[in-house]
């Protein structure tokens, strides 16, 4: 890949050296994981080789670097998961509200948060394209962006619905109460998908954003929504100041949904519906978040559960994904 790289004509093709750089990025963070572990053993081998029973600070560093050495090839080993197409983009995440009023929008609002603490904790860039808030508090539905590698491989696994049970803050009788909200990840896919939008198969509005202004709100008459007609796939920008931003946004999005739902009808025409696809359907959660009368987030898919629910809403989802992803990846080679 290097010599492509050194070849004259290379960067001419500024799309497809894009691709290959981001390419050759991605094989050399696995290429380096393998290398620190070999050079761990390596090391470990020596050390045993000289090691004596009264030799108590080399048995500490021995015991220290076999935690390491087994972390780092835990680490490469779960890279290999990542073997989708997609795996490697970024990330569109969208979350809706369900039925229940203020307290589905707060809910929604809560895993807001805790994907954008998440996404942090990996080093992810975090753009909000579209949101739109409820009517009293909280948030009825939000789209964002998020950049990074392997951003798609690892949030594909929070596809669904997320149940909660709490007693809510807005009963006035302090009554336990179940919401629902729902959870879908597509991969930004523009550079790899060939997707045609005609003008013709577009409609285009703008309108003035309906938040409550602020810094953090675009109150001018710059946001975009775009209805695909064909399809009848609807989605909108607003975030940005420019109008013409937000179309390129909702553009890309767009480009998106119209490939997932390509994807979709693909599978259907060969039978390949898999359990995991007709369980994110709207009623059936994949994760339930218990803050009453126990505290519990369990996994129905795995049946993971941790009773640290503090931890999970503040953005630690590793276990939960690694977990889901490894089972996957398992029933795949059986």
């Amino acid at each position: 890949m290097n010599s492509l790289i050194s070849h004259p004509g290379f960067f001419q093709n500024e799309e497809g050296a894009k691709k290959t750089l981001g390419e050759l990025k991605r094989l050399k963070s696995v290429a380096g994981t393998w290398a620190e572990a070999h050079n761990k053993f390596n090391d470990l081998k020596e050390i045993s080789s000289i090691l004596q029973d009264s030799d108590r600070d080399l048995l500490h560093q021995l015991e220290t670097d076999t935690k390491s050495l087994v972390a780092s090839v835990g680490a490469l080993e779960f890279k290999t998961l990542f073997s989708g197409e997609f795996d490697a983009n970024n990330a569109i995440l969208s979350i809706n509200a369900g039925a229940g009023g203020t307290e589905s929008c707060d809910w929604v609002k809560m895993l807001l948060r805790m994907y954008v603490r998440f996404s942090e904790s990996k080093g992810y860039s975090v753009k909000t394209i579209d949101i739109l808030e409820g009517e009293e508090a909280g948030i009825k539905n939000v789209t964002l962006l998020v950049s990074g590698d392997y951003a798609y491989g690892y949030l594909k696994a929070e596809r669904g619905v997320h149940r909660l049970v709490r007693i809510s803050p807005y009963d006035a009788n302090k009554r336990r109460h179940t919401t629902f909200a729902s959870v879908d990840v597509i991969p930004e896919a523009e550079d790899e998908v060939d997707i045609v939008l005609a003008e013709k198969d577009l409609k285009v509005d703008v309108f003035r954003s309906t938040g409550a202004g602020g810094q953090s709100v675009n109150t001018t008459d710059s946001a975009v929504r775009i209805t695909h007609l064909p399809t009848g796939i609807v989605v909108s920008c607003q975030n940005e100041r420019s109008q013409f931003q937000n179309k390129q946004n909702a553009l890309k999005v767009l480009k998106a949904r119209l490939y997932e739902k390509m994807l979709r009808e693909k599978e259907e025409m060969l039978q390949k519906e898999s359990t995991e696809k007709r369980k994110i359907e709207w009623g059936s959660q994949i994760r339930s978040y218990v803050l009453h009368p126990y505290n519990m987030v369990k996994d129905h898919r795995t049946d993971y559960e941790t009773g640290d629910t503090q931890a999970v809403l503040d953005g630690r989802l590793d276990e939960f994904i690694e977990v889901f992803l490894k089972l996957k990846g398992n029933s795949k080679n059986a």
